[in-house]
């Protein structure tokens, strides 16, 4: 029997360690790929926040400048329109009074002015305004319901032969009196000049709203959502929430998944623009889709080559066992050889000395083995060590102890642990077997045995120990062979 807690392993590289070494450096290399797409992604984000944000910027100033411009007339009727002094003058002069900061843009219609039954009374345009009453229109009763409303914006509507958006600012004595409400239009058709001179991809949408979220204009156009309150929308919500930011999510009218950006939403009309994040990051797609693609590859041809190393690593480790295994082993009998025997009784030894235990060793040879040899010649002989090795091994069958082919025709047993007294039984029961053993048409084989045990200490050593055995061994012999004969230390030794 060969102990294996004997061996003093060598460091070897584990295929598992590798294949684990592999995996981390492959995930790595994933992750430090995987930032840098992100990081890309991120950069990529930012450029359309700064782009968009400009372009909303840009929008929203020149809706805001000339809304102010437009509500500045408005303002200067409705603050002349309760001075004492323009009663007395002509119709002319008062014309040339009340509008003469009218805005004359194209898309800017006429100012009128209602009184308070909602009658126009006045116009930008004519001296002889046509009668017209809009005392049911929203952009009247909201000031006649609310005197401290500022400017009005209607949601886009069909007045006076056009489309766009009504204006409206009310008109009050100096006591606070409802006198009437001044308005002024603007043709829906300023906000489309102003997105026909941007440069936009397809899929860009611009909404102008007004600050209680109601859609006022819209590119690409949809009359549907004209006018329509979204002020529950995510987009919509935040830009209400927050005076500049930006949201990325998916369109109700479209399903189109955009960034959208705003800046400024605290004019009356603040401007929302979205860009799809497939024109956003349709580029980043196909570069992360490139990278991970190699990333994929390489990793695939990293694990198949790692796991083919692996496995020629484990067939090497298993050659090199075995080959430490043989190297240890006695080829004829499958004991350990001389070169493990020393080995292990010094490793027994030290461990003996450690714990103040016993360490016995059995030395035994094969009676008159020359002559059975020459008798019955030397495959006979084999057979006769193999059967004596099988017996020695079949007793010395604790994990510590070592069955060893000496040399020749003699064998050794390492018993750690074990006393002088019990060597000897089990020396004898060994020699018993073998004794036993009948071969047909040949003598029977018996052997001798010497037995020795020592603790280990400062006065004695392992040589010591195995001279005593060997010394024990040639006096069996020299006593007529067939016995186990202790060594003649065995009466300073505990039973």
């Amino acid at each position: 029997m060969i102990a294996n807690t004997d061996i003093k392993p060598t460091w070897r590289l584990s295929p598992r360690w590798l294949v684990a070494a592999a995996v981390t450096i492959v995930v790595g290399f994933s992750l430090i790929c995987g930032s840098v797409l992100l990081t890309m992604r991120r950069g990529d984000e930012k450029l359309a926040q700064q782009t968009l944000g400009n372009l909303a910027s840009s929008i929203d100033a020149e809706i805001a400048r000339n809304l102010e411009l437009y509500d500045m007339s408005m303002r200067n009727v409705a603050n002349n329109m309760t001075s004492p002094e323009l009663v007395e003058v002509s119709r002319n002069v008062r014309q040339m009074v009340l509008f003469d900061y009218a805005a004359t843009a194209r898309h800017f219609g006429n100012i009128q002015v209602l009184d308070a039954g909602g009658n126009v009374t006045l116009d930008s345009t004519t001296l002889d305004p046509q009668p017209q009453n809009f005392a049911d229109a929203e952009f009247f009763t909201t000031h006649q319901r609310d005197p401290l409303f500022g400017l009005y914006i209607s949601r886009p509507m069909q007045h006076n032969g056009a489309y766009g958006i009504v204006l409206s600012r009310r008109i009050a004595a100096r006591d606070g009196q409802f006198l009437g409400v001044v308005t002024g239009f603007i043709h829906y058709s300023y906000f489309d000049e102003i997105v026909a001179r941007l440069q936009l991809e397809r899929s860009d949408m611009i909404s102008v709203l007004r600050q209680d979220g109601v859609l006022i204009a819209r590119s690409p156009f949809d009359r549907a959502l004209i006018g329509r309150d979204l002020s529950r929308l995510p987009a919509v919500q935040r830009a209400l929430a927050f005076f500049s930011g930006s949201h990325l999510g998916e369109a109700a009218s479209d399903g189109v998944s955009r960034l959208y950006v705003w800046r400024d939403s605290s004019h009356p009309l603040f401007v929302m623009v979205g860009r799809s994040t497939d024109v956003i990051f349709g580029q980043w797609r196909k570069e992360a889709m490139q990278i991970g693609g190699a990333m994929g590859a390489l990793a695939l041809i990293a694990s198949m080559l790692m796991l083919v190393l692996a496995r020629e690593m484990k067939k090497r480790a298993a050659m090199e066992d075995e080959m430490a295994r043989l190297a240890m082993t006695d080829g004829l009998t499958g004991l350990a050889n001389r070169r493990r025997f020393d080995i292990v009784i010094e490793k027994e030894w030290q461990r003996a000395n450690r714990a103040q235990q016993p360490i016995s060793l059995l030395m035994i040879d094969a009676d008159h083995f020359k002559a059975f040899n020459d008798r019955y010649g030397h495959q006979a002989g084999d057979l006769v060590l193999c059967g004596i090795a099988w017996s020695i091994a079949r007793h010395g069958k604790r994990a510590s102890d070592c069955a060893a082919r000496y040399g020749g025709e003699e064998f050794a047993l390492i018993l750690p642990g074990l006393s002088l007294h019990d060597a000897i039984e089990l020396g004898e029961r060994i020699r018993r077997e073998i004794g036993s053993i009948e071969r047909e048409g040949m003598t029977p084989t018996t052997i001798s045995v010497g037995a020795a045990c020592l603790v280990p200490s400062a006065q004695n050593s392992m040589m010591e120990l195995i001279n005593k055995a060997d010394t024990a061994l040639y006096a069996a012999k020299s006593l007529g062979r067939n016995q186990t004969y202790p060594s003649s230390a065995r009466s300073s030794l505990a039973a």
